[in-house]
C-alpha cells in the first residue's frame, strides 16, 4: 500500500509539473507575436509528428499579421510610448468634421481589420484615427498583454486628438480594444464624449477562456493556469483585470453592440458588463454575427445603429 501511494503521489506531482509547465510556455507564446522574418513556421500538413508534439510542450508563434498599404486620404501617424515603443497609426480627416473617433482592433488583428468602421466613421463627418497596438501590425515590440500594458497606447492616441484641439472624442473599441477602451478610461480618467465598445470580454480569465474555446480546448482548468502564468511572466496579477469592473467608471453615453452567435464572450458576460455601465446606455445586439466585425457582417444595422447613436 505505501508503495502504491508512493507511485500515485509522484504520479501526481509529475503531472502538476507538466500541466504549469505547459500552461507557463503557451501562456509566453500566446503573448508574443513576431515578424514573418524572425521566426520560421511549417504548413500544418508538413508538420512532422514531433513539431505537432512540440506544439503542444512549448507552444506555437505567432506572426504579426500584415497591414494592406496606406490607403488614399490617409497619413501616418507615429506614437511613441514611455518605454520608447513606436505605434504605427493611420489618421484621416474629414471635411467640416463633427468630432473625431479612435478605433482600437482586437487581440491578433491590426488597423486594416477596423479600417472599413473608420471610413463609415468618415462618411459620418467624423476625423478617425487607427492605431496598431504594440506587438501588432506595424508597431513595435513583440509583447501582448491583451488590455493592461496596451492602456498606455488608447491614452497616446486620445491625447494625440487632444493636442489637435478635438473636444468631442469618440472611443470604439472591439474585443480586446474594447476592453483596454474601459481600462484606458478607469486609469487614466480619460473623458471622451461618448464611447462604442463592440463584445467586450468580462475578465481576462474569459478572455482566456473564449481563445480556447476556439481551438477547440476546455476553458477549465486551463483558462486559470494560462491566465495566471500569463500575468506572472508579465509582472502583473491577471484576474484582477476585470473589464466589467472598468465600464463603472465611464460617466458618458454607451453604445455596446454584440453578436448573438459570439463563442468567446458569453451571454453572462455580456450581461454582466452592460449591467455595470452607468446611464445613458444601449446595447444592440446582432443575431446573425458572432465575435467578428459587425460593421462588416451586418453593414446596414450597423451603420444605422451607430449613426443614431452618434446623432442622440
Amino acid at each position: 500500500m505505501k508503495r502504491f501511494l508512493k507511485i500515485l503521489l509522484w504520479t501526481f506531482l509529475i503531472l502538476f509539473i507538466l500541466i504549469n509547465f505547459i500552461s507557463a510556455t503557451n501562456a509566453y507564446k500566446f503573448t508574443h507575436f513576431y515578424n514573418s522574418e524572425e521566426v520560421v513556421i511549417k504548413p500544418e500538413n508538413k508538420k512532422t509528428a514531433w513539431d505537432h508534439a512540440s506544439d503542444i510542450l512549448f507552444g506555437k508563434d505567432y506572426i504579426k499579421k500584415k497591414n494592406v498599404p496606406l490607403p488614399a486620404s490617409f497619413t501616418d501617424v507615429t506614437l511613441t510610448t514611455k518605454d520608447n515603443i513606436k505605434l504605427a497609426g493611420w489618421y484621416g480627416a474629414a471635411s467640416n468634421p463633427s468630432g473625431s473617433v479612435a478605433l482600437f482592433h482586437g487581440y491578433g488583428d491590426n488597423k486594416t481589420d477596423v479600417l472599413e468602421e473608420a471610413k463609415a466613421f468618415l462618411n459620418m463627418g467624423y476625423n478617425v484615427l487607427l492605431l496598431d497596438f504594440r506587438a501588432h501590425g506595424n508597431s513595435d515590440g513583440h509583447t501582448c498583454t491583451i488590455s493592461y500594458r496596451e492602456t498606455e497606447d488608447v491614452t497616446l492616441a486620445y491625447n494625440f486628438l487632444k493636442s489637435k484641439g478635438e473636444k468631442n472624442i469618440v472611443l470604439w473599441g472591439i474585443s480586446m480594444g474594447a476592453a483596454t477602451v474601459a481600462r484606458a478610461i478607469d486609469e487614466d480618467h480619460l473623458q471622451p464624449a461618448k464611447v462604442i465598445l463592440e463584445m467586450p470580454f468580462a475578465t481576462m480569465e474569459n478572455a482566456v477562456e473564449g481563445q480556447l474555446k476556439t481551438m477547440h480546448l476546455p476553458g477549465e482548468p486551463l483558462g486559470t493556469l494560462l491566465t495566471f502564468w500569463g500575468g506572472i511572466e508579465h509582472g502583473f496579477w491577471a484576474f484582477k483585470v476585470n473589464p466589467d469592473e472598468y465600464v463603472k467608471k465611464i460617466h458618458c453615453p454607451v453604445l455596446m453592440q454584440v453578436g448573438l452567435n459570439d463563442v468567446r464572450v458569453t451571454p453572462e458576460e455580456r450581461k454582466e458588463v452592460y449591467e455595470n455601465l452607468n446611464q445613458p446606455k444601449q446595447l444592440v445586439i446582432y443575431n446573425n454575427s458572432g465575435h467578428e466585425s459587425l460593421c462588416k457582417k451586418e453593414h446596414l444595422k450597423w451603420l444605422a445603429s451607430v449613426s443614431a447613436f452618434l446623432n442622440s
